[in-house]
């Protein structure tokens, strides 16, 4: 079912302050750069930061694994004992995400993403 591992968000209380810190750890600018989310290229996979992240996940990040289908993903991964912690989120683009509790109580994340490098069309 997964793909690979495609991003890590952390969660952040300073938007720009983060950002700053970042560009200055990996030595480069965010290939995305808004006010509800920035995203840099790592390697090929994203390293993103979210100013509404610690709603979401406390201060813990989140990994997101690629999937073919966010819906299906969601589906196999309830039936077997995760919880919806977050509900499938569209985010434009073709861009979707879900993140689930596992058993072990641990956020899992999937993200179906047709821009992303190895993604079936």
């Amino acid at each position: 079912m997964f793909l690979g591992l495609r991003t890590i968000i952390y969660p952040v209380r300073d938007l720009p302050a983060a950002r700053r810190w970042w560009s200055e750890i990996l030595g480069s600018a965010p290939y995305f750069d808004e006010p509800f989310y920035v995203g840099f290229n790592v390697g090929g996979y994203e390293l993103a930061l979210d100013p509404k992240g610690h709603a979401e996940s406390g201060a813990a990040p989140v990994t997101y694994w690629g999937v073919e289908d966010v819906d299906h993903a969601v589906t196999r991964l309830t039936s077997s004992g995760a919880t919806v912690h977050t509900p499938v989120t569209d985010h434009g683009g073709g861009i979707r995400t879900a993140v689930v509790v596992t058993p072990d109580e641990s956020l899992l994340g999937v993200i179906e993403n047709p821009h992303f490098p190895d993604s079936p069309a």
